[in-house]
Protein backbone atom coordinates (compact mmCIF):
# COMPACT_ATOMS: atom_id res chain seq x y z
CA UNK A 1 0.00 0.00 0.00
CA UNK A 2 1.42 3.60 -1.05
CA UNK A 3 2.03 5.66 2.02
CA UNK A 4 4.67 8.14 0.74
CA UNK A 5 5.03 10.22 -2.25
CA UNK A 6 6.89 13.27 -3.74
CA UNK A 7 4.59 14.89 -6.81
CA UNK A 8 7.65 17.07 -8.77
CA UNK A 9 6.18 19.95 -11.27
CA UNK A 10 7.56 22.08 -14.06
CA UNK A 11 8.97 25.74 -12.26
CA UNK A 12 7.43 27.99 -14.73
CA UNK A 13 4.24 25.72 -15.93
CA UNK A 14 1.03 26.63 -13.70
CA UNK A 15 -1.09 24.47 -15.02
CA UNK A 16 1.61 21.77 -14.12
CA UNK A 17 1.72 22.95 -10.24
CA UNK A 18 -2.29 23.71 -9.85
CA UNK A 19 -2.35 19.95 -11.46
CA UNK A 20 0.33 18.93 -8.83
CA UNK A 21 -2.07 19.89 -6.00
CA UNK A 22 -5.23 18.52 -7.04
CA UNK A 23 -3.18 15.06 -7.34
CA UNK A 24 -1.45 15.81 -4.17
CA UNK A 25 -4.38 16.58 -2.69
CA UNK A 26 -6.42 13.38 -4.02
CA UNK A 27 -3.25 11.31 -2.29
CA UNK A 28 -3.35 12.95 1.02
CA UNK A 29 -7.17 12.04 1.23
CA UNK A 30 -6.51 8.39 0.65
CA UNK A 31 -3.90 8.65 3.61
CA UNK A 32 -0.35 9.30 1.67
CA UNK A 33 1.80 11.24 2.99
CA UNK A 34 2.62 13.55 0.08
CA UNK A 35 5.65 16.38 -0.32
CA UNK A 36 5.16 18.59 -3.68
CA UNK A 37 7.15 20.83 -4.67
CA UNK A 38 8.78 22.45 -7.73
CA UNK A 39 11.99 20.28 -9.19
CA UNK A 40 14.22 22.62 -9.78
CA UNK A 41 13.71 24.40 -6.04
CA UNK A 42 14.08 23.16 -2.79
CA UNK A 43 12.70 19.05 -1.89
CA UNK A 44 12.95 17.92 1.14
CA UNK A 45 15.66 15.13 0.99
CA UNK A 46 13.44 13.08 4.06
CA UNK A 47 10.34 13.03 1.87
CA UNK A 48 12.72 11.48 -1.47
CA UNK A 49 14.37 9.00 1.10
CA UNK A 50 11.29 7.79 2.42
CA UNK A 51 9.26 8.18 -0.82
CA UNK A 52 7.74 5.03 -2.72
CA UNK A 53 7.11 6.71 -6.02
CA UNK A 54 7.71 10.02 -7.31
CA UNK A 55 5.03 11.83 -10.03
CA UNK A 56 6.69 14.18 -12.02
CA UNK A 57 4.58 16.67 -13.75
CA UNK A 58 5.45 18.69 -16.88
CA UNK A 59 7.82 17.34 -19.63
CA UNK A 60 10.64 15.37 -20.38
CA UNK A 61 13.11 17.91 -18.79
CA UNK A 62 11.10 17.45 -15.56
CA UNK A 63 11.57 14.07 -15.73
CA UNK A 64 15.33 14.53 -16.26
CA UNK A 65 15.98 16.66 -13.33
CA UNK A 66 14.13 14.18 -10.87
CA UNK A 67 15.78 12.03 -11.82
CA UNK A 68 19.23 13.37 -10.77
CA UNK A 69 17.54 14.19 -7.39
CA UNK A 70 16.39 10.74 -6.74
CA UNK A 71 19.81 9.07 -7.84
CA UNK A 72 20.58 7.70 -4.12
CA UNK A 73 16.88 7.10 -3.69
CA UNK A 74 14.84 3.70 -4.78
CA UNK A 75 11.57 5.40 -5.79
CA UNK A 76 10.38 4.92 -9.36
CA UNK A 77 8.96 7.88 -11.50
CA UNK A 78 6.06 8.13 -12.94
CA UNK A 79 6.21 10.99 -15.66
CA UNK A 80 2.86 12.87 -16.31
CA UNK A 81 2.94 15.10 -19.91
CA UNK A 82 1.51 18.33 -19.43
CA UNK A 83 3.37 19.54 -22.85
CA UNK A 84 4.06 18.36 -26.09
CA UNK A 85 4.34 14.46 -26.38
CA UNK A 86 7.68 13.27 -24.50
CA UNK A 87 9.92 10.08 -24.83
CA UNK A 88 9.93 10.08 -21.14
CA UNK A 89 6.40 11.37 -19.87
CA UNK A 90 3.92 8.79 -21.10
CA UNK A 91 1.03 9.54 -19.23
CA UNK A 92 -1.85 12.24 -19.72
CA UNK A 93 -3.36 13.99 -16.62
CA UNK A 94 -6.58 12.03 -17.33
CA UNK A 95 -5.18 8.75 -16.60
CA UNK A 96 -2.89 9.83 -13.99
CA UNK A 97 -6.56 10.24 -12.35
CA UNK A 98 -8.20 6.95 -13.31
CA UNK A 99 -4.93 5.26 -12.33
CA UNK A 100 -5.28 6.39 -8.51
CA UNK A 101 -6.43 2.91 -7.24
CA UNK A 102 -3.82 1.06 -8.41
CA UNK A 103 -1.21 3.48 -7.48
CA UNK A 104 -2.09 3.16 -3.93
CA UNK A 105 -1.81 -0.48 -4.72
CA UNK A 106 1.37 -0.07 -6.07
CA UNK A 107 0.11 -2.16 -9.26
CA UNK A 108 2.84 -1.34 -11.32
CA UNK A 109 5.77 -2.85 -13.48
CA UNK A 110 8.99 -0.67 -13.21
CA UNK A 111 11.19 -0.38 -16.11
CA UNK A 112 14.71 0.09 -15.32
CA UNK A 113 17.01 2.70 -17.19
CA UNK A 114 20.39 2.84 -17.22
CA UNK A 115 22.43 5.90 -16.27
CA UNK A 116 26.03 7.99 -17.10
CA UNK A 117 28.33 8.47 -14.52
CA UNK A 118 31.03 11.36 -15.26
CA UNK A 119 34.14 12.17 -12.75
CA UNK A 120 35.51 15.47 -13.99
CA UNK A 121 39.24 16.73 -12.99
CA UNK A 122 39.82 19.87 -13.29
CA UNK A 123 42.36 21.03 -10.48
CA UNK A 124 40.64 20.59 -7.73
CA UNK A 125 38.86 17.67 -6.23
CA UNK A 126 37.49 15.16 -8.90
CA UNK A 127 33.71 16.55 -9.56
CA UNK A 128 31.04 13.63 -9.76
CA UNK A 129 27.78 13.55 -12.07
CA UNK A 130 25.70 11.30 -12.93
CA UNK A 131 22.71 11.74 -15.87
CA UNK A 132 19.61 9.91 -17.57
CA UNK A 133 20.45 10.69 -20.77
CA UNK A 134 23.77 12.16 -21.46
CA UNK A 135 27.33 13.60 -20.38
CA UNK A 136 28.96 16.24 -22.94
CA UNK A 137 31.85 18.11 -23.62
CA UNK A 138 31.56 21.16 -25.85
CA UNK A 139 33.22 24.30 -26.75
CA UNK A 140 32.88 27.37 -24.71
CA UNK A 141 33.26 30.00 -27.03
CA UNK A 142 31.30 30.31 -30.36
CA UNK A 143 33.03 29.27 -33.74
CA UNK A 144 36.12 28.11 -31.83
CA UNK A 145 36.91 24.26 -31.59
CA UNK A 146 38.26 22.16 -28.92
CA UNK A 147 40.72 19.23 -29.00
CA UNK A 148 39.73 16.22 -27.10
CA UNK A 149 42.17 13.15 -26.46
CA UNK A 150 39.92 10.05 -26.34
CA UNK A 151 41.04 6.94 -24.72
CA UNK A 152 38.43 3.87 -24.39
CA UNK A 153 39.69 0.96 -21.94
CA UNK A 154 43.38 2.57 -21.67
CA UNK A 155 43.46 2.68 -25.53
CA UNK A 156 43.87 5.75 -27.57
CA UNK A 157 41.21 5.95 -29.90
CA UNK A 158 41.81 9.21 -31.82
CA UNK A 159 42.01 13.11 -31.35
CA UNK A 160 39.06 14.69 -31.92
CA UNK A 161 39.15 19.06 -33.59
CA UNK A 162 35.57 19.23 -32.53
CA UNK A 163 32.36 20.93 -31.47
CA UNK A 164 32.14 18.37 -29.02
CA UNK A 165 31.92 14.38 -28.03
CA UNK A 166 28.53 13.28 -26.34
CA UNK A 167 28.05 10.49 -24.70
CA UNK A 168 24.84 9.16 -24.20
CA UNK A 169 22.46 6.27 -22.43
CA UNK A 170 20.17 4.54 -24.50
CA UNK A 171 17.49 6.86 -23.14
CA UNK A 172 19.58 9.52 -24.48
CA UNK A 173 20.26 7.80 -27.60
CA UNK A 174 17.22 9.60 -29.00
CA UNK A 175 18.16 13.54 -27.44
CA UNK A 176 21.41 15.72 -28.73
CA UNK A 177 23.13 12.04 -29.49
CA UNK A 178 20.49 11.76 -32.26
CA UNK A 179 20.63 15.22 -33.61
CA UNK A 180 23.75 15.11 -34.24
CA UNK A 181 23.95 11.47 -36.37
CA UNK A 182 23.81 9.12 -33.76
CA UNK A 183 22.36 5.38 -33.83
CA UNK A 184 19.43 4.83 -31.40
CA UNK A 185 19.25 2.15 -28.84
CA UNK A 186 16.52 0.62 -27.34
CA UNK A 187 16.10 2.08 -23.80
CA UNK A 188 16.82 -0.76 -21.99
CA UNK A 189 20.02 -1.69 -23.44
CA UNK A 190 22.89 -1.50 -21.57
CA UNK A 191 25.69 -0.08 -23.24
CA UNK A 192 26.34 4.01 -23.78
CA UNK A 193 27.07 5.53 -27.26
CA UNK A 194 30.02 8.02 -27.73
CA UNK A 195 29.43 10.36 -30.43
CA UNK A 196 31.37 13.52 -31.86
CA UNK A 197 30.03 16.76 -32.76
CA UNK A 198 31.27 18.08 -36.12
CA UNK A 199 34.31 16.28 -36.05
CA UNK A 200 37.08 17.67 -38.07
CA UNK A 201 39.65 15.09 -39.85
CA UNK A 202 38.75 13.14 -37.55
CA UNK A 203 36.55 9.37 -37.15
CA UNK A 204 33.71 10.88 -37.33
CA UNK A 205 31.22 8.11 -36.43
CA UNK A 206 29.53 6.97 -33.20
CA UNK A 207 30.80 4.34 -31.30
CA UNK A 208 28.46 1.76 -29.33
CA UNK A 209 30.69 1.24 -26.27
CA UNK A 210 31.25 -2.17 -24.51
CA UNK A 211 28.68 -2.27 -21.26
CA UNK A 212 31.69 -1.95 -18.49
CA UNK A 213 34.15 0.07 -20.99
CA UNK A 214 35.46 3.61 -19.24
CA UNK A 215 36.19 6.40 -21.83
CA UNK A 216 38.73 8.96 -20.69
CA UNK A 217 38.79 12.81 -22.20
CA UNK A 218 41.65 15.33 -22.01
CA UNK A 219 40.88 18.69 -23.17
CA UNK A 220 42.64 21.45 -24.69
CA UNK A 221 41.34 24.80 -25.53
CA UNK A 222 42.59 28.27 -25.70
CA UNK A 223 38.97 29.32 -24.32
CA UNK A 224 38.47 26.57 -22.24
CA UNK A 225 35.28 24.31 -22.72
CA UNK A 226 32.39 23.26 -20.62
CA UNK A 227 31.15 19.66 -19.29
CA UNK A 228 27.09 19.31 -19.28
CA UNK A 229 24.97 16.80 -17.68
CA UNK A 230 21.78 16.00 -19.51
CA UNK A 231 21.76 19.37 -20.98
CA UNK A 232 20.86 21.21 -17.47
CA UNK A 233 23.89 21.36 -15.54
CA UNK A 234 26.58 23.14 -17.38
CA UNK A 235 30.29 22.96 -15.48
CA UNK A 236 32.98 25.11 -17.04
CA UNK A 237 36.02 23.75 -17.58
CA UNK A 238 40.05 24.97 -18.20
CA UNK A 239 41.98 23.49 -20.73
CA UNK A 240 44.35 19.92 -19.48
CA UNK A 241 40.54 18.84 -18.06
CA UNK A 242 40.17 15.20 -17.49
CA UNK A 243 36.83 13.37 -18.09
CA UNK A 244 35.67 10.38 -17.12
CA UNK A 245 32.96 8.33 -17.57
CA UNK A 246 31.42 4.96 -17.75
CA UNK A 247 28.08 3.48 -17.08
CA UNK A 248 26.29 4.39 -13.79
CA UNK A 249 26.14 2.48 -10.62
CA UNK A 250 22.70 3.83 -10.44
CA UNK A 251 19.42 3.46 -12.65
CA UNK A 252 16.69 5.28 -13.01
CA UNK A 253 13.45 3.14 -12.23
CA UNK A 254 10.20 4.36 -14.00
CA UNK A 255 6.42 3.46 -12.75
CA UNK A 256 4.62 1.58 -16.10
CA UNK A 257 0.96 0.88 -16.08
CA UNK A 258 0.92 -0.66 -19.69
CA UNK A 259 2.01 -3.51 -20.73
CA UNK A 260 5.44 -3.33 -22.46
CA UNK A 261 4.58 -2.66 -26.13
CA UNK A 262 7.05 -2.16 -29.58
CA UNK A 263 9.43 0.13 -28.72
CA UNK A 264 10.19 0.94 -31.99
CA UNK A 265 6.72 1.27 -33.04
CA UNK A 266 6.19 3.63 -30.18
CA UNK A 267 9.35 5.16 -31.64
CA UNK A 268 8.05 6.01 -35.03
CA UNK A 269 4.74 7.84 -33.84
CA UNK A 270 6.38 10.37 -31.87
CA UNK A 271 9.08 10.87 -33.94
CA UNK A 272 6.01 11.68 -36.93
CA UNK A 273 4.81 13.54 -34.09
CA UNK A 274 7.53 15.94 -33.21
CA UNK A 275 8.26 16.44 -36.34
CA UNK A 276 4.25 17.61 -37.38
CA UNK A 277 4.61 19.49 -34.62
CA UNK A 278 5.26 23.29 -33.84
CA UNK A 279 7.99 24.43 -31.31
CA UNK A 280 6.70 25.34 -28.13
CA UNK A 281 8.54 25.95 -24.84
CA UNK A 282 11.20 23.76 -22.44
CA UNK A 283 9.70 20.93 -20.44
Amino acid sequence: MLKHAVVLHHPRAEVAAAFSRQLGQELAHRGVDVFIGDVWGKVDEDALETAQLAICIGGDGTVLRAARLLTPYEAPILGVNMGRLGFLTDMSPRDCFTHVERMMSMDWRVEERLMVRGEVFDGGPPAVYHGLNDFVVSRRSPGRPIYVDVRVDNGRLALYRCDGIIIATPTGSTGYSLSAGGPILAPTERQLVMTPVSAHLSLGRSLVLQPDSVVEMTITSDYGAIVSVDGQEDLPVNSDCRVTVCVSEHTTRFVRFREASSFYTELAEKLEFQMSSPINGRA
